[in-house]
């Protein structure tokens, strides 16, 4: 008897365990369904190293994430979706591009802010965007250009 009763304790304690870390893991990765942030879209020619949960930085501080990834049928356009915060609202003029922290870093979003005095609203483009550097394609052009 003594043996199912500390079968039980230990079952309810990994059970709570389980249940704060899953409660931990919705908080860090802002599943919660608080209202935080508000999404915005931009389109690139290619999107290559980028993943859904990427970072989003604005002045190399972490403002939102990139939410989902979709191809445009029409111009073969990558598509994105990206999350920003609140508290951050970024002018209409601003430009986006995909960057990597160093040579062999992870890719990032990367937002410029412009000048605009017009903020873009939730749910709205960002127009100027860059896409991703082949560095491999950029040294195979290098390599075998000839100069003459």
């Amino acid at each position: 008897m003594a043996n199912n009763v500390s079968e039980t304790l230990i079952g309810a304690a990994v059970l709570a365990v389980a249940g704060f870390f899953l409660y931990y893991a919705t908080q860090i990765s802002r599943f919660s369904s608080d209202n935080s942030q508000y999404s915005l879209n931009a389109s690139f020619r290619s999107i290559s190293g980028l993943n859904v949960g990427s970072d989003v930085k604005l002045s190399g501080v972490k403002v939102g994430t990139l939410t989902s990834i979709t191809l445009d049928p029409e111009t073969y356009d990558a598509v994105t979706k990206i999350s920003i915060d609140n508290n951050v609202l970024i002018p209409d003029d601003a430009d986006i591009k995909i960057s990597t922290d160093g040579l062999l870093g992870g890719a990032y979003l990367e937002i410029t802010a412009g000048g605009s005095p017009f903020m873009l609203e939730p749910d709205g483009e960002i127009i100027y965007t860059q896409g991703s550097v082949d560095l491999l394609n950029l040294l195979l052009k290098f390599g075998g250009s000839d100069a003459e």
